[in-house]
Order: structure tokens, then C-alpha cells, then sequence
């Protein structure tokens, strides 16, 4: 397992930041996300049905969740008929997700680790998955190496990010706008002294998926529906029906 010895400074923070967060509103937030029998992704719920994110074998297929939080994507894969291994660097989360496994009867391994340095076998697994988990809150340049490494030639990934265009247009505090905010050339890394957020732009992502030897089989730019059934504090749904707030990347590997 993982520890802080050696770890980067993102990692530190993203680390505390997540375990404070888990002790206030992530439990019942939790229960609500393990509840929902029907797949659906992202900050829109793109129903499964559209976004086609889980492959088609995934049913005794061996899967890793990448910053699974409170493992309820994990959770989505285990009824899907998956053996699903979830990964988060939060020991609170995980102490989450294990009472979710309790209530809700369903029991797969939960790993605390960091998904930069993945203490798993090479070629392990046929599926990696992350919804706004390593997608989001790991150093994509450290975490898709480490995807490539644990799955099997053949193998599927899959994830949900925020869009470029997002993190261009957002500002440090408050609502994303329509106005660019920072510079394109250059973004990885932005947050603050409490968090670290990764965002890179589509053809850094391309030739880095390609430099790990994956194939992209398709990208979905998520558009907000109309009338959407909520805000967000940090994407107003109206902002997000007209520019893409995250999206969906799907892969697989060549080698």
C-alpha cells in the first residue's frame, strides 16, 4: 500500500482534502449514489444506456477503480457481474465504502493507494474505470501509465474529467463563466494550498493515451440536458448545456 512517504505534494493535499471531507456530508451522499440501480455518468447522469461506458463482457471481467471515493462505481460493476477492485488514497473514503459494502450486501477488495503508484500486478485486469477520481484529481502523466501497466493487452479504460474548456473558464472561486480565464499552453496542475485538480487539453490527452499504447475509440463532450434537475455551485446547468463541463473518454490497449 501506498503511504505519504515519498509522495508528491498534490497527493498530500488531495489526500487530507478528501479524508476532511468524507467525516461531513459524503455518507449520505454516498448511500444515495449506492442506491441507484440504473448506471448513469458524469455531473448530467448520461444514462449508461447512451454513454455505453461499461464494455459489453464486462460480466466476470477483473476491474480497477482509480479513486473510487466510496466505491460506487465499483459497486455498479460488482452487479454488473464484474470483480471489481477499487483504489482511493482516502482511508476515510474507504471506511465509507466499507459500510456501503455493509448495507448494501455487496463485498469486493478495497485498496488504499495512490493511483500514481499502483502497488497491483501488471496485466491484471480487463477494465479501468475512474469517474472524477485519479481522472480528476491525479497527475494524468503518472496515473494512465499506471492504468496501461495493470491491464491486460486488449484491455478497456474508461473515464469522466472535466472538460478543458471548464478549467479554462473557471475561476478560483464562484461559477464557471463564459470568459477565458487562464492560458491553454502549459495547464495541468491549478487549486490551491488545499486541493490540486489536473486538467490537460485534448491533444496532450491524445498523445499521451498513445504514448501508453492505447487506442482512443471515442470521446463524449457531456451536454447538460434541458431543463436539467439541478445547479451546481461550480457549473450553473445553463452554462453546461451550451459548452461541455466533463466528459467521457473511452480506450483501449493495442499491446
Amino acid at each position: 500500500m501506498a503511504t505519504a512517504e515519498g509522495a508528491s505534494d498534490h497527493v498530500v493535499l488531495n489526500r487530507r482534502h478528501w479524508d476532511e471531507r468524507a467525516s461531513g456530508w459524503h455518507g449520505p451522499l454516498a448511500r444515495d449514489q449506492w442506491r441507484q440501480t440504473e448506471p448513469a455518468w458524469g455531473l448530467w447522469s448520461v444514462p449508461e444506456s447512451q454513454a455505453r461506458l461499461l464494455p459489453d463482457d464486462i460480466a466476470g471481467m477483473d476491474a480497477v477503480e482509480l479513486g473510487c471515493g466510496t466505491a460506487y462505481v465499483s459497486a455498479r460493476l460488482a452487479r454488473a457481474g464484474a470483480r471489481p477492485v477499487g483504489v482511493d488514497i482516502s482511508r476515510e473514503q474507504l471506511a465509507t465504502a466499507r459500510k456501503m459494502q455493509r448495507e448494501f450486501g455487496i463485498d469486493f477488495p478495497l485498496v488504499l493507494a495512490d493511483a500514481e503508484r499502483l502497488p497491483l500486478r501488471d496485466a491484471s485486469f480487463g477494465f479501468a474505470v475512474s469517474e472524477f477520481g485519479a481522472s480528476l484529481w491525479c497527475d494524468p502523466h503518472r496515473w494512465i501509465p499506471q492504468a496501461a501497466r495493470v491491464l491486460r493487452p486488449g484491455g478497456r479504460l474508461a473515464f469522466v474529467r472535466r472538460s478543458p474548456l471548464f478549467a479554462l473558464c473557471s475561476p478560483v472561486d464562484g461559477p464557471v463563466g463564459p470568459t477565458l480565464l487562464r492560458a491553454q499552453f502549459g495547464m495541468r496542475g491549478h487549486g490551491d494550498d488545499t486541493n490540486v485538480e489536473f486538467t490537460i487539453a485534448h491533444g496532450e490527452m491524445l498523445r499521451l493515451l498513445r504514448s501508453c499504447g492505447f487506442i482512443v475509440d471515442d470521446l463524449i463532450e457531456v451536454q447538460a440536458p434541458e431543463p436539467a434537475r439541478r445547479d451546481y455551485p461550480e457549473v450553473p446547468a445553463a452554462w453546461a448545456h451550451q459548452w461541455p463541463s466533463d466528459e467521457i473518454w473511452k480506450a483501449r490497449l493495442s499491446r
